[in-house]
């Protein structure tokens, strides 16, 4: 298996704005996905005492589906361009179309299937004081692989974004 550091190992703790940073996978993280076998993956931390305020599926939806729309729309496209098979509709079951598949108080594993041979999980797991987001993704075929590479710089420039505007969110939430 290919890691996200083994393609990029001076990027293992990036510091990223405001306490979140680019962390390896912790093995465990990664024993909670359910694809058969994962070739990028990579995780980001989010240090924050509001961690137990929201459970790991409150944190996927605030940090998807409360972001403003044009980058929830951005989202969507560039899923869709990805291959991404996602819902239309909303729905409990759906967090920005990902499907829930699996949803505890301290995590949430959203998956989509693909039409170009690169299914992805996205983990957003509350610990006391911290929350991890992580991204896997499989690459069944060379097109997968090279959409991907292609992806993933900026892939890991957009989620810490969206990390720390819920974070900012949440703060101010928790001012009131």
């Amino acid at each position: 298996m290919t890691t996200q550091t083994d393609i990029h190992p001076d990027e293992t703790n990036v510091e990223t704005a405001d306490r979140v940073r680019q962390v390896t996978v912790p093995p465990a993280a990664r024993a909670l996905s359910t694809l058969s076998h994962v070739e990028y993956e990579d995780a980001f931390l989010l240090e924050t005492g509001a961690a137990q305020r929201r459970t790991g599926e409150q944190w996927a939806r605030a940090i998807l589906e409360d972001a403003p729309i044009r980058i929830r729309r951005k989202l969507r496209w560039g899923w869709f361009a990805l291959g991404l098979k996602l819902a239309s509709t909303p729905s409990d079951r759906f967090v920005l179309g990902w499907e829930v598949r699996r949803s505890t108080p301290d995590f949430a594993l959203l998956g989509a299937g693909s039409r170009l041979g690169m299914p992805a999980e996205l983990l957003f797991e509350r610990q006391h004081d911290t929350l991890l987001v992580a991204t896997f993704v499989q690459q069944q075929n060379p097109v997968a692989r090279a959409t991907w590479a292609a992806v993933a710089p900026r892939h890991r420039r957009v989620v810490p974004s969206l990390i720390e505007r819920a974070a900012r969110s949440e703060r101010r939430r928790g001012r009131r």
